[in-house]
């Protein structure tokens, strides 16, 4: 078969008050400034939805989303996790914000049978180098690959290798922006652990990343670049955002530019016959109770199918399935919450001469 069909998600926090509904949480001692308890945002959750139970299976927070993927079969499943799988308790000091899940949570993580994290983000150090080890142990343990962090700069650049049957490879490469708040110093560096940071996003960038990525791809190889860049609100993609992306595809060092950190969905751009996302929006959070900008809503989610050419890259298709948090698990979305997402699609991707069309399914179809 030609097409190749991934399904991919944005953020992926499954730490604080998801990680307190499972069966064994970390301690839920937190340093934020108006909250110290995970435990809370659990509270914070049933005042909205009612009582979420606890603890809870492994595939509960997938809810209705296991059944719309295996219903497309994606060959491969990638996440950007912005969260420390450890038990460390050396929390980041002066960070605010820390997101950890004990190890033995992992079956969360492996019940949606994910192929491979994206780790270059502003939360996998929040639990330090210690917490970092520990992260990526237990992916490698788990049988989940990994990119965008490693024990040096050469482990943190180097992508996840997965097969697609033949000599035929999916890389996928992991990178984070300076403007998304990871801390300069996580950077990795030949002698310390740490994520793989940019120090811009300039053209020599952009030939610094087709370079590296023109030295590990093979005949027959696709790229994937997961990048975590901007902003946590706002429609608007920065023109330098844009300007990058493309170049990675016009220098050949990306077939799919999968963007995230923005907390809802960003527009969709097909440049070049290559699909950017650039931003995926949230995907598992325990936002749930927390007051938000009134213009977006947290809880509406989405999943992503991807289906590429094999041969070429060329995206195929883009499917879109409008989700909804409720009770820290995803639900099919209510009519309110397809509509906000349909406006933020509809809004933001109007420049670039994309648009939605539902399936009778409920689904989106993209058109460009």
């Amino acid at each position: 078969m030609d097409t190749l069909t991934l399904w991919l998600a944005g953020d992926v926090m499954t730490g604080r008050g998801i990680d307190q509904i499972q069966a064994h949480p970390v301690a839920p001692l937190l340093y934020e400034s108006w909250v110290r308890d995970a435990r809370d945002y659990v509270r914070l959750a049933e005042r909205v939805n009612g009582p979420v139970p606890a603890p809870v299976a492994p595939d509960y927070i997938w809810g209705d989303a296991l059944a719309e993927i295996e219903r497309r079969q994606p060959a491969l499943r990638l996440v950007n996790l912005e969260t420390a799988i450890t038990t460390s308790d050396e929390a980041w000091p002066h960070k605010g914000i820390h997101y950890r899940m004990h190890p033995a949570n992992i079956g969360c993580l492996t019940a949606a049978r994910i192929d491979c994290c994206a780790l270059a983000n502003n939360h996998v150090l929040d639990w330090g180098q210690s917490g970092l080890r520990q992260t990526l142990q237990t992916l490698q343990q788990a049988g989940i690959h990994s990119a965008g962090a490693g024990h040096n700069l050469e482990a943190a650049g180097a992508p996840a290798t997965l097969p697609l049957g033949g000599d035929a490879r999916l890389l996928v490469f992991s990178w984070a922006a300076p403007d998304c708040g990871v801390p300069p110093d996580w950077a990795a560096t030949a002698a310390q652990g740490g994520v793989a940071l940019l120090s811009d996003l300039t053209e020599a960038s952009a030939q610094r990343l087709a370079e590296l990525v023109a030295r590990q791809r093979q005949s027959g190889d696709l790229v994937l670049v997961s990048l975590h860049w901007g902003g946590n609100w706002g429609l608007e993609v920065p023109p330098l955002h844009r300007r990058f992306a493309q170049r990675l595809i016009e220098l050949g060092a990306a077939d799919l530019v999968h963007g995230h950190s923005s907390h809802h969905p960003r527009p969709v751009e097909v440049y070049r016959g290559r699909l950017i996302l650039y931003g995926c929006g949230d995907l598992i959070n325990d936002y749930e109770g927390i007051a938000m900008q009134e213009s977006f809503d947290p809880s509406a989610v989405c999943l992503y199918f991807v289906q590429l050419s094999r041969k070429t890259g060329a995206l195929q298709q883009l499917e879109m399935v409008p989700m909804q948090l409720r009770r820290l698990r995803l639900s099919h979305a209510k009519p309110a919450a397809r509509r906000r997402l349909q406006t933020l699609f509809e809004t933001g991707s109007a420049h670039f001469q994309t648009r939605l069309q539902t399936q009778t399914d409920g689904s989106w179809q993209l058109r460009w």
